[in-house]
């Protein structure tokens, strides 16, 4: 069994370009996602995956001066990017993962993976049956042979551009598995989208530091600051369409 962890990647950004190389206590948010992700147990492998853009060539440098495997796909269709990638290294188990989650939880991806692998499915996410972690605190899995399939038959580019809807939103042809916590944390908001998020990221890195927190040490230092959690309240998610 081969577990790769694929962290898409790039850019450009409608509402904070450049995002994934914004330094937080020293790092980019791509380097914190980076190895906290390589911190799961369960992973053998991790992937930035960006795009053929000229524009993330930045990326890619910054990517090899930290010694991470890149590769290049699709901008827009990331599913027809993470499938090349899945096969030239040989996975059996994918795990995907969004640069925009710097305080990303290898406890929570290790614990979903073991749920996953418990339940003998084909897709298991943190979202499912609904979110209760915060958001930024988020991961899919999925087996070698739904990628393939969801790759093959997808028509969809909406969904493309998610990588994973065909797979959860077609619950009789896959098997589906939910890893959540013991209540609901939606509404703090720990994912990197716009210069708010960022003023919350830099606040919780500024008080934990770059150490191997989990998101429960990030939730008490939250619930500490109350008033934090207004700063991008506001901010609307973006929704799969």
């Amino acid at each position: 069994m081969v577990t790769v962890a694929i962290i898409q990647a790039r850019m450009g950004s409608s509402r904070l370009p450049g995002k994934v190389l914004r330094p937080f206590v020293g790092k980019s948010a791509l380097a914190h996602c980076v190895e906290r992700t390589r911190r799961c147990a369960g992973i053998d492998e991790v992937i930035v995956a960006t795009t053929t853009s000229p524009g993330d060539d930045l990326l890619v440098e910054a990517c090899r001066a930290h010694g991470w495997r890149v590769a290049r796909g699709p901008e827009d269709d990331v599913l027809g990017r993470y499938y090349p990638i899945a096969v030239e290294c040989g996975a059996t188990e994918i795990v995907r993962i969004t640069s925009d989650c710097p305080l990303i939880d290898p406890a929570v991806i290790g614990d979903l993976i073991a749920t996953f692998r418990a339940a003998g499915a084909d897709y298991g996410s943190t979202s499912l049956p609904r979110p209760t972690f915060p958001i930024g605190i988020s991961a899919e899995v999925m087996t070698m042979a739904a990628l393939e399939r969801a790759f093959r038959e997808d028509q969809n580019p909406a969904w493309r551009e998610h990588v994973t809807p065909y797979l959860y939103r077609h619950p009789e042809l896959f098997r589906l598995v939910g890893h959540g916590c013991d209540a609901d944390h939606t509404h703090h908001r720990w994912t990197l989208d716009t210069p708010e998020d960022a003023v919350l990221i830099e606040r919780l890195f500024g008080e934990l530091g770059d150490t191997p927190f989990t998101w429960r040490d990030a939730l008490a230092v939250a619930e500490a600051h109350p008033e934090w959690a207004h700063l991008n309240a506001h901010v609307v998610q973006k929704q799969v369409t």
